[in-house]
């Protein structure tokens, strides 16, 4: 036997996820900043530093990925919230 009454969720303005499409960190970013504090302690164009600056210059020259889809989350909860946000009853 299955209970076929609505679930009463409280009032809601909107349902929405915040941010659902978070961006992806730089992949070149760790090395970079490898190759920033090697120049700071070694002084700039240090011949230590040619191999920092070189898996640099490979990661920024690598082609890049492809573009993710956007998440489709709000436009589903958008299109579902009538059916699950209770609509105020007409009295007459």
């Amino acid at each position: 036997m299955t209970n076929k009454t609505p679930m009463r969720l409280p009032p809601l303005k909107a349902l929405r996820v915040k941010h659902p499409n978070k961006a992806d960190p730089n992949p070149c970013l760790v090395v970079m900043s490898s190759v920033l504090s090697c120049w700071a302690s070694a002084g700039f164009n240090s011949a230590g530093c040619a191999a920092v600056e070189q898996a640099l210059r490979s990661c920024m020259d690598a082609p890049k990925a492809p573009p993710k889809p956007g998440n489709t989350i709000n436009y589903h909860l958008a299109r579902l919230s009538s059916k699950v946000t209770a609509q105020p009853s007409k009295k007459k």
